[in-house]
């Protein structure tokens, strides 16, 4: 289907590429997003797709790392009812390397109760959550890439107003990727262009 052409996408700059559908558009063109971050959403369905560069935890230990985050997120974002669903063990990305030294990557899925915004608990959306945890330690890096699939969208949450209240129409229903497997090549496909984004570490 035409929504769901995916394409390589430039992120910091074109520092950074990987490949997602064209129909999650890039929100910095409406709003101001962190530096640290690049932000997609597809506004029909209210799904996203975040990447965000953050300084290597050196105190997580890698097999635990991606499950670290996801609850991490679940706190910041004041999560209710959160579970995990799944999580991966630890693998290498030979495509992803700095100096010979591999990628390790760590992927989690979860499901939470999660507010839009500055919106109350009163307003919570039920959210699937996928995140991966790709670690640069060379150039002492924690990457990773999250997406949102909402499942059920409260009738109180600023979303109901551009995707309808309650149980989310499934994407395959709609002819789009379901978010499972927009996020799975976003992150195999992830590659470093230019090593000098993160600064002396990569000198």
């Amino acid at each position: 289907m035409p929504e769901d052409y995916c394409s390589e996408r430039p992120l910091f700059g074109g520092a950074i590429a990987s490949t997602f559908p064209l129909r999650f558009q890039d929100v910095s063109n409406i709003r101001q997003v962190p530096d640290h971050q690049e932000v997609f959403v597809d506004p029909e369905r209210d799904e996203s797709l975040i990447f965000e560069l953050l300084e290597l935890k050196n105190d997580v230990p890698d097999n635990a790392s991606a499950l670290w985050f996801l609850q991490d997120l679940a706190g910041e974002q004041e999560a209710e009812g959160g579970v995990v669903i799944e999580q991966s063990g630890v693998l290498e990305a030979p495509g992803l390397c700095y100096r010979s030294m591999p990628a390790v990557v760590t992927s989690a899925v979860g499901q939470m109760a999660i507010s839009k915004g500055r919106q109350g608990r009163e307003a919570q959306n039920i959210v699937k959550v996928y995140l991966a945890n790709l670690r640069l330690k060379e150039v002492r890096t924690d990457v990773l890439i999250t997406a949102y699939e909402p499942l059920v969208i409260n009738p109180l949450s600023e979303s109901a107003n551009a995707v309808g209240a309650g149980v989310a129409v499934p994407a395959a229903q709609t002819g789009r990727m379901p978010v499972a497997e927009v996020f799975k090549p976003a992150v195999s496909t992830l590659r470093v262009n230019d090593w000098s984004l993160f600064g002396n570490s990569a000198a």
